[in-house]
Formats: C-alpha cells, sequence, structure tokens
C-alpha cells in the first residue's frame, strides 16, 4: 500500500473504533433475571392446542384453490 492509502485506512479505523457503542453489564439481581424468564415465557397449553388457532392449507384435491 502506498502511504495516501495507508492514511486513509487508518483515519477509517480510527473512525469505526469511535461509532462502536459498549454494551453495559446487566446490573439485575438473580431474582429479577427469574422473574423476567419466567414473564417471557410463551403460556403453555395442553397438548397441541398451541397450534389450534393456526389454520395449514389443505393439500386435497377437493380444497379451493
Amino acid at each position: 500500500m502506498d502511504k495516501r492509502l495507508q492514511k486513509r485506512h487508518k483515519r477509517q479505523v480510527t473512525r469505526e473504533r469511535e461509532r462502536v457503542k459498549v454494551s453495559e453489564p446487566d446490573l439485575r439481581t438473580p431474582e429479577q433475571l427469574r422473574a423476567a424468564r419466567e414473564v417471557s415465557r410463551p403460556v403453555a397449553r395442553r397438548g397441541n392446542a398451541a397450534h389450534a388457532n393456526y389454520s395449514m392449507p389443505s393439500n386435497s384435491p377437493e380444497a379451493p384453490v
């Protein structure tokens, strides 16, 4: 690489490093984490009833197209 490209690359790298956001640590207690997991869990239903609200297209020949 010639000097001009090296300088350009160096500027690009330093700009990208400035843009990087560092994530903050999770400061919740273990009890708060457990509670958050419980709340975010989907409601459990019996058997295949969880999929009862969704209709699947039929592959039978008499089905309307």
